[in-house]
């Protein structure tokens, strides 16, 4: 087994930190060499124990939610975009999204969390920190799980005990010398599941501002994506249940009233992120320039999520619940001659350095976990279990409130819709993929609706990330394709099949250096 003996934050975290200082949220938080003398010491400290940084720019473009497109006028943002969507290891460094400033940015945040629990565990009165050591563990999992969804293959029980985990620091990372053990997939859920089962109970509702770190209803959300994830069905249900309660409908996004916002500037976007909203469980304010990217300005264009994915499989593609983007309630927004087709869902607020000279770095806001996307965990948690009747309940509370009339479906028409439509091809795409799983499927029901939720997910979460990780666990084939200014594919140019060493992102290249074994390839 490969062990390390360095520091696994990176010394470019300096970097980060320079690029970071101006962060308005960061301006005040306490240094982390503060010295800890009673929980309320602790519950500053845990402040800083949430990532700076989001994996949702690096992940849509390396998923099926982007294109090449072949125009002269639509270029790469940057190297970093390009090396993405590429699926080649990144050797840009410096840009916030990179593998190697998320790396740096969880692992500081798991550095944080583990010296809030070295503290917890030497004082007398330890029931005195009983919420604070909950935070704590529920933090350290929560970026541990973000990293194992980009660094590690996703998990399956027959590959996960030979997969590469992730080293889990749970000491604070004071001095050189620590030797660290990347382990397993297996040994890595397993560490994660348990902070997660010892965090949840003891957890308390004591912040002002409480969806910016684990409140009790984000801490079940979180628990329920990760044993879908890790393919404990039953406890994925029962978490998401805990948030959503008996009447889902209830607690979901008011779409309708989002969708009938302004579309210029932010308006859109920061009622999306608000923390006022009911269906936002968890909030990170993050440096980034996805909320720029994604949307349809000319940086970036060359690779995004244009209107030959939009119109067939995604936003404006045909489904069992609606013949088009018409029916529902969001707006896509496109300009003319500009390749990208998005939805208003990300702030971009730039934050200035020097407003006269107009340098600053750009901010978004991330819904990390809305009860919308943990009501469609239970609907897939549900239908794997067999119990279909309750899948479609979910589906349809979900629809109530996604579509401008309210659509219902049933079983059978999903299965007319699915068992009509042929699997994407790359010159002939639908919002069918083919499903490449050690899950034994039932072809006849269980399979269309796992189609149908996958859909609607899809849709659901665009530009957050989260599709990259249905594409992993479903073994759903990406193709790259180049597409042509009129929207015409010209070529295929690469493929990546179900457990193709590149979904495993490759790890930072200077712990490579340090010996920490890299990802095959």
């Amino acid at each position: 087994m490969t062990t390390m003996r360095l520091y696994i934050v990176s010394t470019l975290l300096l970097t980060a930190f320079a690029f970071t200082a101006c962060n308005q949220y960061l301006d005040k938080y306490p240094d982390n060499r503060m010295e800890l003398s009673s929980p309320e010491d602790a519950s500053k400290l845990l402040v800083t124990a949430y990532p700076e940084g989001h994996p949702a720019y690096l992940l849509e473009m390396y998923s099926d939610n982007t294109d090449e497109h072949n125009y002269a006028t639509w270029t790469a943002a940057n190297r970093f975009q390009e090396q993405a969507y590429r699926w080649e290891d990144i050797s840009e460094v410096r840009d916030q999204e990179t593998p190697q400033q998320l790396w740096d940015a969880h692992y500081t945040a798991i550095t944080t969390a583990n010296e809030v629990i070295k503290h917890i565990n030497s004082v007398s009165d330890k029931s005195a920190y009983s919420t604070q050591l909950a935070e704590a563990k529920l933090c350290r999992a929560y970026a541990m799980f973000q990293l194992a969804n980009v660094f590690c293959q996703a998990y399956a029980p027959e590959t996960a005990s030979k997969d590469l985990g992730l080293p889990y620091p749970e000491i604070p990372e004071d001095r050189p010398g620590i030797t660290y053990q990347r382990g397993t997939l297996a040994e890595l859920y397993a560490h994660i599941e348990k902070d997660i089962t010892e965090g949840i109970p003891e957890l308390g509702s004591r912040y002002v501002s409480p969806k910016f770190h684990f409140n009790v209803n984000a801490a079940h959300a979180f628990a329920a994506r990760f044993y879908l994830y890790y393919r404990k069905f039953d406890k994925a249900v029962e978490h998401a249940t805990r948030v959503l309660g008996s009447s889902p409908a209830s607690v979901l996004r008011d779409w309708s009233a989002w969708s009938k916002l302004g579309l210029s500037g932010n308006i859109q976007p920061n009622d999306f992120v608000k923390s006022s909203n009911k269906a936002n469980l968890f909030l990170q304010v993050i440096a980034t320039e996805w909320g720029g990217i994604s949307i349809p300005i000319s940086a970036g264009s060359k690779f995004a999520h244009g209107n030959l994915i939009s119109d067939k499989e995604t936003l404006q593609a045909p489904s069992p619940w609606a013949t088009s983007g018409q029916e529902m309630n969001y707006v896509v927004v496109n300009n003319s001659g500009i390749s990208k087709y998005a939805l208003r869902k990300l702030p971009y607020t730039p934050k200035y350095i020097d407003r006269q000279a107009g340098i600053g770095i750009p901010y978004s806001q991330y819904p990390v976990f809305t009860t919308d996307e943990t009501l469609l965990v239970r609907a897939e948690a549900l239908a794997l279990l067999g119990r279909y009747d309750e899948a479609l309940a979910d589906l349809n509370a979900e629809l109530s409130v996604f579509t401008k009339r309210g659509v219902q479906i049933t079983l059978d028409q999903i299965k007319t819709f699915y068992n009509g439509t042929a699997y994407y091809k790359p010159d002939a795409p639908t919002p069918k993929k083919e499903l490449h799983t050690s899950i034994t499927l039932d072809k006849v029901t269980q399979e269309p609706l796992l189609q149908c939720i996958l859909q609607l997910r899809r849709v659901l979460t665009i530009h957050e990330g989260l599709r990259m990780q249905d594409v992993k666990r479903y073994g759903i084939t990406i193709y790259r394709r180049r597409i042509s200014s009129t929207g015409v594919l010209e070529q295929v140019t690469d493929q990546m099949q179900a457990r193709d060493p590149r979904l495993a992102i490759q790890i930072p290249q200077d712990v490579i250096s340090a010996g920490l074994t890299a990802n095959p390839r």
